[in-house]
């Protein structure tokens, strides 16, 4: 044995430095890391219950609407707009369509197209293309369309600026300040990948117009790519929860939920009387819904009425997307608090629904626990054993709170455990962008429109065959998920050899996850030409 040693000098220093660096970890985890994990523990228990209790009520609310059966058309009123033999056409309201458009090469025919495809008495209706496109091919395609939809005997104008400020709200600003609008009575908005039916307006402009009190009239989201990949399957997922739970519950209780930016109908008057469009946040859209739902306004949600759109089937472009909606909200929530309490001409109630339910648990402890609670300081509690996270906390409420997400999407059931560890992954950017909206740091406004891929991949992809795409491995490789999945998997290993409560498992699967995501293989790959 005293032979055996004397030849191993470098295990001995490797035993050493081991020795010394678990002495200072248990110096150091008594006075300051013990502590401060109890703390982190106690609050993400805290924001747990907050996010339970939000989710029990949006179920229980929910299952009373479709239990009684509140449908829109009992609690507003809804009749045909019919016509009449002294008026004419007059009698029917001018509509206004927007169509905010930035470099749509693979999407502008589709959009355009549809909205001129809208039923609605042709001289009643104008169609308004706002591009922003700074390719100057793309620029040229989508003027080109607008004057073959002209050539068609339909009211088209074809707008453009000489500059992008304010992004999609400062088109939408530009757009209402043509001579024409001030004709219209409501303004139907539909981003470049949105294709409604003819029927669209039919639905929905009877209930603004018989129901002055009513500013906006929204539409679900109908995916036409969710069968892409797994990514797509995922979104479906979260989005279909948000439209059928959270986008009902609060038009049949508050008549008020945050406008989706697209696939719905704004009464002129409103956007008017509520300041117009504001860029000061990537989400113009929720600014201008809680700004109108402030001075009074009521808000409708149409489940019923479905948009066709797209996904955003490559991780860079969803990671830009939950960027912007994330970090959005956030710096809204920061910049509006104080007018939300101040306000007069609302009730105390629907303040508290506004800065409590809407915003402070959605929109930021929704992030925020997500990751920081399982993603990071339950990991930590199995280096520390000390700390124990009760099981109620730790399996039972993240458990019944995945359930009632699923609810929105049943199809999907079988892909449960995969959402789970998707969207903790997700967390990890949602939580980053929260906290920039937040402390206004430097991506606050950062702008970068979501890329559409109509069906260019699906034809360049035939065109290659079975080739499998080049990426430069810079471009594949993403470190905050490499490092989130390391200390996930360095975790794992530990529970796994000196834990009792089996985190390990999910540990694992958790780590897999993240590896898989900064790899970058997750989404769909694009063929280069």
């Amino acid at each position: 044995m005293d032979q055996i040693t004397s030849t191993t000098p470098f295990g001995g220093a490797g035993d050493d430095i081991s020795e010394q660096f678990s002495i200072i970890l248990g110096q150091i985890k008594a006075p300051l890391i013990f502590p401060l994990l109890k703390v982190a523990v106690f609050l993400c228990l805290i924001m747990s219950v907050m996010l339970f209790i939000e989710r029990v009520y949006m179920a229980i609310v929910i299952t009373i609407v479709k239990i009684f059966g509140r449908k829109p058309e009992k609690r507003y009123k809804r009749e045909p707009l019919r016509d009449d033999l002294e008026l004419g056409n007059s009698a029917y309201p001018m509509v206004l369509v927007q169509i905010p458009m930035y470099n749509e090469k693979e999407v502008y025919q589709l959009s355009i197209g549809a909205a001129c495809g809208l039923s609605w008495p042709s001289d009643r209706i104008i169609i308004q293309v706002l591009d922003d496109s700074t390719d100057p091919l793309i620029k040229n395609l989508v003027e080109l369309e607008c004057q073959r939809w002209a050539g068609k005997g339909i009211n088209i104008k074809y707008e453009i600026r000489d500059n992008r400020n304010g992004y999609k709200a400062g088109a939408l600003k530009e757009g209402l300040k043509h001579p024409y609008v001030k004709l219209c009575d409501y303004v139907a908005i539909f981003d470049a990948d949105f294709q409604p039916e003819p029927n669209f307006l039919w639905q929905t402009i009877p209930f603004l117009f018989h129901n002055p009190e009513l500013a906006l009239v929204q539409a679900r989201w109908k995916f036409v790519n969710a069968d892409e990949c797994l990514m797509t399957r995922m979104q479906e997922m979260s989005l279909d929860y948000h439209f059928t739970v959270e986008q009902e519950v609060g038009s049949s209780t508050y008549a008020f939920f945050g406008f989706n930016g697209t696939a719905g109908v704004w009464r002129i008057a409103a956007i008017d009387e509520a300041g117009g469009w504001k860029d000061r946040t990537t989400v113009e859209d929720m600014d201008l819904a809680v700004r109108a739902s402030l001075r009074g306004w009521k808000f409708l949600y149409l489940g019923s009425l479905m948009v066709k759109n797209e996904l955003p089937s490559t991780f860079k472009a969803y990671r830009y997307q939950q960027h912007r909606w994330s970090c959005g909200p956030a710096n809204l929530f920061r910049k509006m608090f104080m007018e939300i309490v101040k306000n007069k001409k609302v009730s105390s109630w629907k303040k508290v629904h506004v800065i409590y339910n809407f915003f402070f648990v959605r929109k930021i402890v929704a992030h925020i626990v997500t990751f920081v609670f399982y993603c990071v300081v339950l990991p930590a509690t199995v280096l520390v054993p000390e700390v124990e996270v009760p099981k109620w906390g730790a399996v039972y409420i993240p458990s019944i709170i995945t359930l009632l997400n699923a609810v929105g999407t049943p199809r999907s059931l079988h892909l449960l455990v995969f959402w789970i560890l998707y969207e903790n992954v997700m967390s990890l950017h949602r939580t980053k962008a929260t906290f920039i909206g937040l402390l206004e740091a430097g991506r606050v406004n950062e702008w970068v429109v979501t890329e559409k891929l109509g069906d260019a991949h699906k034809l360049k992809s035939a065109a290659k065959g079975f080739k499998k795409p080049r990426l430069r491995i810079g471009e594949r490789l993403h470190l905050l998920e490499l490092v989130a999945g390391a200390y996930l998997f360095y975790c794992g290993c530990y529970d796994f050899a000196f834990g009792k409560n089996h985190y390990f498992i999910y540990l694992f699967a958790q780590a897999i996850a993240f590896f898989i995501a900064g790899f970058g293989y997750i989404g769909t790959f694009i063929p280069q030409s």
